[in-house]
This record gives C-alpha cells, structure tokens and sequence, in this order.
C-alpha cells in the first residue's frame, strides 16, 4: 500500500521538464478512498496509578486522497495524502508525498514511511489493528499501569501501553527520500535518507517520544530534535517451496544524535510462511535508542493464523524487554469478513507487566468493525 526513494534528480527533472507527455494532461485527478476503524473496548486492569474506564469506544479514521498518471515514456507519477479526520487533537495530515515509478523501481519523496518500515514482514495476528506491527488501537490505559520502574518510590507511567506493537520506524513521517528497487525473482530492497528526525513513533517507559523535539536550553522554546540524519536500509524475499510460501526480510534503520546522549539504531528480521489455510511467522527487533536508561529495548513477536471462508482466526504473542520493564501481551481473535473491504473483528488480549519489582497485569476485550472506501 505503501511503497517507495529517489534515486537521482535526473527523475525529478525528467518528471517537471516533460509534461506534454502525459496520455491526457498534466493535471492529476485525485481519487478518494480511506478507512474506518471503530471498536467496544471493555478493560480489566490493575488501577494502582489513573483510573481505567471500564468500557469505552475506540476509533481511528483516515481519508486518502491519491492520484497518478503515466507518461508516454513510462514515467508514472502520483501524489498521496493521508489525513486523520477523528476530531480534536487526533485531527491532522499524516502522510504527503510524490512518488515516480517505472522498470527501475520506485521513489518516494516527502512526508512518508521509511524503507525499513516499508519493507518489514510482519507476523500473522489476531486482529492486525490491535496486535500488528503497527497498533491503531488498543484499550489499555498506561497511567493505570503506574508503577516504580526507576526504583526511586514514585510511580512511573508505562507509556510503552499506549503502542505495544514492533514497527521499525523511527523517523516516521519526517519528510524523506526513499528508494525501492523493482521486485526481481521476488526480491525487493530499499533504503532511505531523512535530513532531519522531526518526530518519531518510538517511546521511552515513560511514554515520551525519544525523537520529539526537547527544549535543550530551557528557554520555553523546542530547539533541537534528540535526532538529526536518519538512514535506513531493507531486504525482503518471497518465494515458494514445496507448496510452503514464504517471506523472509531483515532491516536496519540509524540516526544521528542531537541532544540525544548516543546514535539511535535498530535491525529487524522476520519470517512469514502460508501453508495452505494456516500462517506462522515470527519477528525480532531490537532497539538501542541512545537516551539513557530503558531505552535499549528487544521485542520478539510470534503468531499464527487459520482462514476458511470468510473467517480468519489468529493468535499472537509478543515480549518486550528493556532495562526498566518486561512485558508480555497475549492475543486471540477473530475476523470476519461480510463484505468487499468490509470485516467484524473481535479480540481478547492479556497483558502482564514486571517493572522495579512492582507488577501490573490486564486484559482488554475488543469487538469492532473496519470498512475501507
């Protein structure tokens, strides 16, 4: 869905200085498509910091406006927005970026995911919005997570609850140049540069942004990003063999420091394999985020799925493991699909936190729906 880095500006100056190429104009008709996520949340958790509501609800909306056009040279060029229409402060655009493709691969150029994200396997899930790689929801709430995980008798909010998933993605959607070359014999690599980490999706276990910009000299004002340059490379493979299909892929994504103490960096490797009915695959990621204490950060992901009809069963687990706190989530779920791009999805995760000797555990009852138009 989201793919792909410019390789040279020859691209570009190509792109701008022959536009009477197109097939119809030089204009792009944007299409509108996008999503909908909402879900019941009931929630069973330790209360030793915040209160937890018991039942709430949960959504996530994006609208999507794209539009491309290929020129009489083979030269497609397209441009995609991204915005997050929930309201309030969940209101804003999330990606914006051109992009041009052709027989040698594809670039990405502005405000996008980079290649380590891109390119990274994911492990099959229970519900991919809930325990994917990326989590765009989930019902526990880290201020009732409160604990000691600095040992100085104060309790400490568990931000990582707020997103316990295992996307490498640390510059976000800084704006950024990404190269993917074509798929060859079913494999794809890529790499990207961002100038500057201006945020990131990655927390620290006090549920701070490590690549957020910190006001450095306490003036009241933010002056410098923990990160400056990041760089990111990635490989994946897919393939078949004896009726198994599989994805195999690895990543590594680094950054320089600002006012971080220490370079951010972080790898990836993963297996997905289909077979038949049945996915199995597993990730491990590991993180080194340069800020101190808590921050060196391993997570391994397993799952499994089962498909028949238009049922899909899936369950997942997942550990974190840092300096400061040891998390396990356990995952099971449902999905049923009724329509074209249409799916209820329901979902039990259990979550069991150990941190400066203190330990908090949950579980979260999800039932929902996702329409994508």
């Amino acid at each position: 869905m989201k793919k792909l880095l410019l390789s040279s500006a020859a691209v570009l100056g190509l792109a701008i200085a022959s536009p009477a190429l197109a097939q119809d104009d030089s204009a792009l008709s944007l299409d509108i498509g996008g999503h909908y996520k909402g879900y019941v949340s009931y929630i069973d958790q330790d209360d030793i910091g915040d209160d937890v509501n018991d039942v709430d609800w949960l959504q996530e909306t994006e609208l999507h406006l794209q539009g491309e056009t290929t020129l009489d040279n083979g030269l497609t060029v397209g441009a995609h927005i991204e915005l997050e229409v929930d309201g309030g402060d969940d209101s804003a655009v999330d990606e914006s970026y051109a992009y041009f493709s052709g027989m040698w691969g594809r670039i990405n150029a502005g405000n996008e995911d980079g290649a380590a994200y891109l390119l990274q396997v994911a492990a099959p899930a229970a519900d991919d919005n809930v325990d994917g790689i990326r989590q765009y929801v989930t019902g526990f709430n880290s201020g009732g997570f409160d604990i000691d995980t600095d040992g100085d008798g104060a309790d400490d909010a568990l931000g990582v609850f707020d997103g316990l998933d295992y996307d490498n993605d640390i510059a976000n959607n800084s704006n950024k140049l990404t190269y993917l070359t074509p798929i060859f014999a079913g494999f794809q690599a890529g790499a990207s540069y961002t100038p500057d980490v201006s945020g990131t999706s990655l927390v620290d276990s006090s549920g701070n942004p490590v690549g957020a910009s910190t006001n450095a000299f306490g003036n009241g004002f933010e002056d410098e990003d923990l990160y400056n340059e990041a760089y990111e490379v990635a490989a994946r493979y897919e393939g078949a063999y004896n009726n198994v299909g599989f994805i195999a892929g690895a990543g590594y994504s680094f950054a320089e420091a600002g006012t971080a103490a220490d370079d951010f960096d972080q790898w990836n490797v993963g297996l997905d394999l289909d077979m038949g009915p049945f996915g199995l695959g597993a990730v491990y990621t590991e993180a080194d985020a340069g800020t101190g204490a808590a921050t060196e950060t391993d997570t391994i992901v397993v799952g499994a799925d089962y498909t028949t009809g238009p049922f899909k069963l899936g369950a997942s687990y997942l550990n974190l493991d840092n300096d400061a706190i040891e998390a396990d989530r356990y995952t099971g779920g449902v999905v049923y699909t009724y329509g074209p791009g249409m799916s209820f999805r329901g979902s039990v995760s259990y979550i069991d936190a150990e941190a400066g000797g203190d330990d908090a555990d949950g579980t979260n009852v999800l039932l929902g729906t996702q329409v994508n138009f």
